[in-house]
């Protein structure tokens, strides 16, 4: 299968032996993965891999009578090929879905009832003669063993898939909602599922309203589980997790503001900015970032972490508008902070060190930036594991420096060891690698290493296309990039739609005086005037276009 490391790639391997090898007696197997993304890719590999020598069933388990039991049986009534006793493998899903705590009116929770269901119906199993695959969640495998022994003692096989995605929190996340399941008396297992959380949150609403005051930090938790899963690459969706996080910190900002709780607010409306931001959405995250600075500056001592991390992040803001000279001073008051309340290998200190290099280097400041960015990389390597992603972000910026300066030989080495990390450490749709990947691109196609380039280029668009906004200026910056290559080689009816793509974002989402803005519309006249003087374009081109009568007085300037 493609896609798979090498311990997924043997499992899988291992689990397709293990269908095969059931004939005439029941064969339970058990696959666990907490990608339902990915779990559907091996379902569909391991069912074409699979014909035509045995045949393939699927079967979803109702969540109101989530029976293994039945679920088969009714299968089985309804195909011959199965009452026959063929040879076959079934598929068995929808175990995911099922709840850990108890709903309105339920004496048991769902996943309560499917695990009796295992235990108690294990011996009328033994007269479907087929591979079962049973799909199952690292949170439902924890408790499989202790809730149904005697089921899990007739496995044939458990196979893991292990993925960065994942629809469950830690159990350390759950604190913040322990008051809500006092009536259970069960200690939550390691792993919850999230939408758990998310009908604790209703049962709450519907229990005692929606003005209610406990509601304020519930809906900023759930914000932050949100905004933490976004940043590691654990989200199964992008932008489904987007909205829900910017939804549920904009209801924490609401009951907050009335309730005046001035330190939480000044925290959620911080993390809404940075989600604003994210997304490109810069004119509605720099209100935010700015009330939350004055609160801080009003509610907490001069020196305190937090009014740190929330100068930076107003400043990182105007420095993505390349507003630097707003940008660098509080990036400087940041850092003094940082020096005077936080040990020298904090990784705030390692982030904001980095932050202020990135703008040195915006500005040609070379000889300012690197002293920073290598201490930014000094601290990651003593304060963090070796595949942190911060630690690949502050390698490649690192890198980006010595791009700039020609230095490609030293730079190389370093944007591999930020894609490598990130390849360890985030799911393969995570907009940080597409980052990366688009910037080692442009290394090889600066050193005109076109072949190299290209397909890391477009790796990177994939990627963005599937985890951004299709208007977000990262998407406009890879869409640039990947134009000016197929310029370079002379191919520009290729070129020219993505240019135009480009152009047509940074004009819709940038502040109008922002540096991308000239740089893309001065490659695309650049497009045009090269590909008219090469007789690939021409001015009848130009009559019906968009920007037709503005790209014509430029390129007969």
């Amino acid at each position: 299968m493609s896609n798979l490391n090498s311990q997924n790639q043997d499992n899988y391997e291992d689990l397709l032996v293990s269908i095969e090898a059931g004939k005439d007696i029941l064969n339970l197997l058990i696959a666990v993965c907490d990608d339902s993304d990915c779990r559907d890719r091996l379902i569909a590999d391991y069912e074409a891999d699979l014909e035509p020598d045995i045949r393939r069933y699927r079967v979803e388990l109702a969540r109101g009578e989530p029976s293994l039991r039945s679920a088969i049986a009714n299968l089985v009534e309804q195909e011959a090929y199965l009452q026959q006793r063929g040879k076959a493998v079934i598929t068995v899903t929808g175990v995911e879905k099922l709840r850990f705590f108890k709903q309105f009116g339920e004496s048991r929770s769902e996943q309560q009832v499917f695990f009796g269901y295992l235990q108690w119906t294990r011996e009328a199993m033994r007269e479907f003669p087929f591979s079962i695959v049973l799909w199952v969640t690292r949170q439902i495998e924890i408790l499989i063993s202790n809730e149904s022994p005697d089921f899990w003692s007739w496995r044939k096989g458990v196979f893991r898939f292990d993925t960065k995605k994942t629809a469950a929190v830690p159990k350390t996340e759950f604190e913040p909602f322990r008051c809500l399941v006092e009536e259970d008396d069960r200690e939550p297992p390691s792993l919850i599922p999230l939408e758990d959380l998310q009908d604790l949150i209703a049962r709450t609403e519907q229990k005692k309203g929606l003005q209610d005051p406990s509601l304020a930090s519930l809906y900023a938790s759930m914000g932050k589980i949100y905004y933490r899963r976004i940043e590691s690459g654990e989200c199964e969706n992008f932008q489904d997790e987007y909205e829900l996080a910017i939804d549920y910190f904009q209801k924490a900002i609401g009951l907050q503001q009335e309730l005046e709780m001035e330190l939480e607010l000044s925290s959620s409306l911080n993390y809404l900015a940075q989600l604003y931001q994210s997304q490109g959405r810069y004119t509605e995250a720099e209100p935010l970032y700015l009330q939350a600075v004055e609160i801080d500056r009003r509610s907490l001592p001069e020196d305190h972490p937090s009014l740190a991390n929330h100068l930076n992040n107003l400043a990182e803001l105007y420095s993505s508008q390349g507003r630097y000279l707003e940008a660098e001073p509080l990036f400087l008051q940041a850092l003094e902070i940082d020096r005077r309340s936080l040990p020298e290998d904090h990784p705030s200190l390692a982030n904001h060190l980095n932050n202020l290099a990135q703008i040195y280097k915006f500005q040609g400041r070379y000889l300012e930036a690197e002293p920073l960015y290598l201490q930014a990389v000094e601290i990651d390597r003593r304060s963090l594991p070796e595949d942190h992603p911060s630690l690949a972000t502050h390698l490649n910026n690192l890198a980006g420096l010595y791009e700039s300066q020609g230095r490609y030989s030293e730079a190389e080495p370093l944007y591999l060891q930020a894609v490598e990390i990130d390849r360890r450490s985030l799911p393969e749709d995570h907009p940080r690698l597409a980052t990366h990947l688009n910037n080692l691109a442009g290394l090889y196609e600066s050193q005109g290493r076109y072949s190299e380039a290209e397909p890391l280029y477009l790796q990177a668009v994939e990627i963005h296309k599937r985890s951004l906004p299709e208007d977000h200026p990262s998407l406009a910056i890879d869409l640039n990039n990947l134009a000016l290559l197929y310029q370079s080689q002379g191919r520009y009816s290729e070129a020219e739609p993505l240019f135009l793509q480009a152009v047509e974002i940074f004009r819709s989402k940038l502040p109008a005086n922002h540096p991308n803005i000239q740089i893309g519309w001065k490659n695309y006249v650049g497009l045009w005037r090269q590909g008219i003087s090469k007789g690939h374009l021409t001015f009848e081109q130009l009559q019906k276009h968009p920007f037709g009568e503005q790209l014509l007085a430029e390129i007969q300037e």
